[in-house]
């Protein structure tokens, strides 16, 4: 029994110390230098709504499109006077992927850019999208899947979610591929998502212990250079194979998050608190309105008045004795010392601050 006993007391550190050295992918941490996407952008018209779209007398571009896509299609409307609901000028977006090629297909995004109420069950006509250098890469066109519902009569509205935005998967065909020669680098930067020098430092090691040679060097906490000639792979894409799923252990910054809107407290397995002695109190505001409405006499010459009358009270919260929070070694002691102070969450924010002012709380304070 004891012996079993042991095995699973020995099971549990193994597991702790485990979770506690959590390792992360290096592909998940850095990204690699000129291997990024491109952003597009078009502007377009969506058709078929069902009197959802832009009213054309506050949209007047969206007017002008679908004058001159009905005239590239052959149809004479100079001078016509036309007003249909069922259209709506859009903003289209995507982003084009790495080495993709012509053929691909791409997500895209749909946004209103008018005053239609809805895009669902809509269509978007066929709509170039340009990159940053005015080049088009991609032409977009199909069903738009919104996100949203609206529901309304003659004297109310109802609306869910967003629906004068949707997405179109695949809904972009690329046309144009971006230029990139990685087979041409000859070094190769792994750019970090969070600058650290120690993560920085232990992906150096990795990859020179993958190669067996000085391949990596750390130039900074979020640059790491590998040089390629060195590796002595077959190409740059091999080299970068070899090392994307080599596993790393990061070390970041001992930082809490706190989010004053919805009360939300986030905190990193490094915080540490020095030992504090907090007590905690409020006030409580109470303000009521008890209007008197007095009347005239029957068959007097009054009127009916109405006497304001308020009644304001203000009362402090139930005492709250000086409790200690004593310093902690590991987050689950900081967490069940904060815990015994018997505080609301966005209480807890204001004794955060507070521990932080002091000069207790050895991390970063992040207020959102």
């Amino acid at each position: 029994m004891k012996y079993g006993l042991a095995c699973l007391l020995v099971l549990f550190v193994t597991l702790v110390a485990n979770m506690a050295e959590a390792t992360v992918r290096l592909k998940d941490m850095v990204e690699f230098d000129g291997v990024r996407g491109n952003d597009l952008l078009g502007y377009g018209l969506v058709v078929g709504l069902n009197g959802t779209g832009d009213g054309l007398r506050n949209a007047p571009f969206t007017e002008d499109m679908m004058t001159n896509i009905l005239e590239r299609l052959g149809v004479n409307v100079t001078g016509e006077q036309f007003r249909p609901r069922n259209v709506a000028a859009v903003i289209v977006t995507a982003s084009l992927p790495p080495f993709a090629r012509a053929g691909g297909r791409v997500d895209v995004t749909v946004s209103a850019m008018g005053d239609a109420t809805s895009l669902l069950g809509g269509t978007l006509v066929m709509t170039p999208l340009n990159g940053a250098d005015g080049t088009i890469y991609a032409v977009a066109q199909g069903s738009i899947l919104a996100g949203g519902a609206v529901a309304e009569g003659e004297a109310a509205r109802e609306t869910r979610g967003v629906p004068t935005a949707g997405i179109i998967p695949g809904g972009a065909r690329v046309e144009r591929e971006v230029d990139f020669a990685l087979e041409s680098l000859r070094d190769v930067r792994l750019a970090l998502n969070v600058p650290d020098f120690s993560t920085a430092l232990q992906i150096e090691r990795a990859i020179n212990q993958e190669f067996a040679g000085h391949v990596a060097h750390m130039t900074d906490s979020g640059t790491v250079v590998l040089q390629i000639p060195k590796t002595g792979a077959r190409s740059t894409a091999h080299a970068l194979a070899r090392i994307e799923n080599l596993r790393i252990t990061p070390a970041s910054r001992a930082r809490v998050v706190v989010d004053q809107r919805s009360g939300t407290i986030v905190m990193g397995a490094d915080v540490r608190i020095s030992r504090v002695a907090v007590a905690q109190g409020g006030l409580t505001l109470r303000v009521e309105e008890r209007p008197l409405v007095v009347q005239p006499n029957p068959f007097a010459d009054g009127e009916t008045v109405v006497v304001p009358r308020t009644a304001a009270e203000l009362e402090d919260a139930p005492p709250v004795a000086l409790a200690e929070v004593t310093g902690g070694t590991s987050l689950s002691e900081i967490v069940a010392g904060l815990n015994a102070l018997g505080v609301a969450p966005r209480d807890m924010i204001d004794i955060l601050s507070s521990i932080n002012a002091a000069g207790a709380l050895h991390a970063e304070l992040l207020v959102r």
